[in-house]
């Protein structure tokens, strides 16, 4: 026997300095009378992020015990599919926050309760909302940002309201002590552990009787069909590809001088904006009257000149043609400029090291002051407008960092857009810089002896403007949400006509996952045609998916076998399909002598 627990959130809050403190799972395997044998492993990370932590132990003396604890709830946006089979293995699950982060609880509410209510989608698995932590009554924040909510600390009214929507058990720890872990949370945990055991132990005795009713001459024993091919999700390299972009300076948009020009650093304005209020400043997407926070305004003025250069070459399209040189900027201070290729390593690589920052630049400096004022100085490029500026900022990654969100600003929009693609007679502006570093065929096509390298406008054919919006979509933000499965099956083909091996994975994992979920009647009902999607998988290579299609045919070979479809099978896939399909001849057989023996005693069958 045995009870899944899956816990998501961070009961520390943002600010917090005692980041060894346990975490509410820990506290309560530790203390709790009833644990025993209790063991823990890592999962794999992603961008620097543990995802779960995995524990196993023992309950009630024999009962197996495991807990996923998901501390970052960017496991719903860097891996869905790990997260609904989380959620879907569950027997309890336990939501966590700390009262004193509001930020995070309100992206809690608006982001991700709704992520989790449709991965329930009405089962009956017991949830438990713990809201951690006493509450602090400090000085009200005074920023713009923040006075639509002037409060620091989550109410209890606004965790009962958050419990009501998903039909949760609301509690309230104020401390980590043994009195709100072993009574207060751990006698609720228990309470829903019996309730799972017990159901678990009524439908076994269910099935058991079942399987007692007849004591006659036994019907033929249908096996269980053939398990289908499992696939598995690639790994997420955006941050590598916005790296290399760094290293290898394709489409490079600016140019970083000191002031005596005697070299320069290459970058893409692009990916400065991004991650910088202060690049938006200073290349003109934002203008001084929609900058609110004068430090930043300060240190763009003292530290950066913008070259004026030759004005750019007019264009119908509104965009700079690819020939044209980078912009020249002066960086005034010397000690800056020559630590600013780690600075920009810091900033492409995802703005996650910033031990290793500080101890590239102590080492180059070799003076504590300057290494100092330099560090400052990157904090403020990086800071959110009206947030403070401390290190204690950097290291609970208060810091604006390049992350799969940063570019979505400006995805779709004609800010710094220097290509248009036309697809469907609409005009659709985009990155080069962005495309050449998520995408090798593009790279090839913009950098390479094509006509694309030397054209603004580039026109796109073979797939429709939703579906390339889409793929556009995933390169920017590493994202991707289809609607359908043959929105899935679009993306996909697109996918493989550039060669972005993950958004094929992705599309591929995504059709899987709802065709499984669909039951019998809606399958033998459907419109959708499996032999079709089955025939568009082989002619675009996607093997893994092809080859699971035809499992997934031979499995309902009775629902598929009555669809005229089925006739468009070519004579292999049709001969794979009856080798594997499933009830077997055989069964079919055996079921049938049986029959003809309980009709021929004429005798009463229980089970037929």
């Amino acid at each position: 026997r045995s009870v899944n627990i899956v816990a998501f959130g961070n009961e520390r809050d943002g600010f917090s300095e005692d980041s060894q403190q346990p975490s509410l799972i820990w506290s309560y395997l530790g203390r709790s009378a009833l644990i025993s044998q209790i063991d823990s492993s890592f999962s794999a990370s992603y961008v620097g992020n543990q995802i779960f932590t995995e524990y196993q132990a023992c309950v009630f003396g024999n009962v197996r015990l495991v807990v996923h604890d998901c501390p970052v709830w960017d496991i719903f946006d860097s891996d869905w599919y790990t997260s609904y089979r989380l959620i879907g293995g569950a027997d309890i699950i336990v939501i966590k926050y700390s009262v004193n982060d509001k930020t995070s609880f309100q992206e809690l509410k608006d982001s991700y309760v709704p992520m989790v209510k449709k991965a329930l989608n009405h089962c009956s698995v017991p949830v438990i909302i713990s809201a951690i932590g006493a509450r602090k009554n400090g000085v009200p924040c005074t920023c713009p940002l923040c006075t639509s909510d002037r409060r620091n600390c989550v109410t209890t009214s606004e965790g009962v309201q958050l419990a009501k929507e998903l039909g949760a058990t609301y509690l309230e720890l104020h401390t980590l002590n043994d009195f709100y872990i072993q009574k207060y949370f751990g006698g609720v945990l228990e309470y829903f552990m019996i309730q799972s055991l017990n159901q678990k132990s009524s439908e076994k005795m269910k099935e058991r009787k079942k399987t007692q009713k007849c004591h006659r001459v036994q019907p033929p024993q249908l096996e269980q069909p053939e398990k289908m091919p499992i696939l598995k999700g690639e790994a997420s390299h955006y941050n590598a590809d916005l790296h290399n972009l760094l290293c290898c300076c394709q489409c490079a948009d600016v140019a970083f001088y000191p002031e005596d020009l005697s070299t320069a650093v290459e970058a893409h304005k692009i990916i400065l904006c991004s991650v910088s209020h202060l690049f938006m400043l200073l290349f003109g997407v934002k203008s001084l009257s929609n900058t609110h926070d004068a430090s930043i305004v300060q240190l763009a003025q003292s530290l950066f000149v913008v070259e004026a250069g030759d004005p750019f070459p007019s264009s119908p399209h509104g965009v700079p043609p690819p020939c044209v040189l980078p912009v020249r900027v002066v960086v005034k201070d010397s000690v800056f400029c020559s630590c600013l290729p780690d600075i920009l390593h810091f900033i492409y690589s995802g703005a996650f090291q910033w031990e290793q920052l500080e101890e590239n630049i102590k080492k180059k400096l070799k003076d504590p002051d300057k290494t100092e004022l330099v560090l400052e100085k990157v904090k403020c490029i990086l800071k959110t407008p009206g947030k403070l500026n401390t290190l204690k900022d950097c290291k609970s990654h208060q810091i604006k960092q390049l992350n799969n969100t940063s570019l979505r600003l400006f995805f779709n929009t004609p800010v710094l857009a220097d290509v248009i693609f036309k697809i469907q007679g609409a005009m659709v502006p985009a990155h080069r810089a962005v495309l050449v570093a998520r995408c090798e065929v593009m790279a090839a096509m913009f950098n390479g002896n094509y006509l694309e390298a030397n054209s603004i406008l580039v026109p796109v054919y073979g797939v429709s403007k939703d579906t390339f919006l889409s793929f556009l979509e995933y390169l920017y933000t590493d994202s991707c949400c289809p609607v359908s499965i043959l929105q899935a099956m679009s993306l996909l083909i697109c996918a493989e006509m550039y060669q972005v091996m993950r958004l094929q994975h992705i599309c591929e994992l995504y059709i899987i996952t709802q065709l499984q979920s669909m039951p019998s009647r809606e399958l033998a009902s459907t419109s959708l045609s499996i032999v079709s999607l089955l025939k568009k998988a082989k002619f675009h290579n996607s093997d893994c998916l092809s080859t699971w299609l035809l499992h997934f045919i031979a499995t309902n070979y009775l629902i598929f076998s009555q669809k005229p479809e089925f006739q468009e099978l070519s004579v292999e896939e049709r001969n794979f399909v009856e080798m594997h399909r499933w009830p077997s001849n055989l069964y079919l057989k055996q079921l049938a002598d049986y029959r003809n023996y309980i009709h021929s005693q004429k005798c009463h069958c229980t089970v037929m």
